[in-house]
């Protein structure tokens, strides 16, 4: 088996498992947590793929803005619920 193909293998599964473990948790900032490491897989495997445009994109949207965005939300939500 070459190497190429069981870091694809590893990480496709990892893909699947932070998916879930993103679902089903029951906190949302552990849940904002795993859709980021998602999110560096993901790159990881566009890279992969020999899609490094699409791995830049996903790297400063997907995993960058998205998860600042998230975290600037739930960050408000719990201030607005103190008051």
């Amino acid at each position: 088996m070459r190497l190429i193909s069981l870091i694809e293998t590893i990480t496709s599964l990892l893909l699947i498992l932070l998916a879930i473990l993103a679902v089903s948790s029951k906190k949302m900032i552990t849940s904002i947590i795993y859709l980021s490491f998602l999110s560096m897989l993901a790159v990881l495997s566009f890279a992969i793929m020999k899609a490094p445009d699409v791995a830049v994109t996903e790297a400063v949207i997907g995993s960058g803005l998205v998860t600042a965005v998230f975290l600037f939300t739930l960050l408000s939500m719990k201030k607005a619920g103190d008051e």
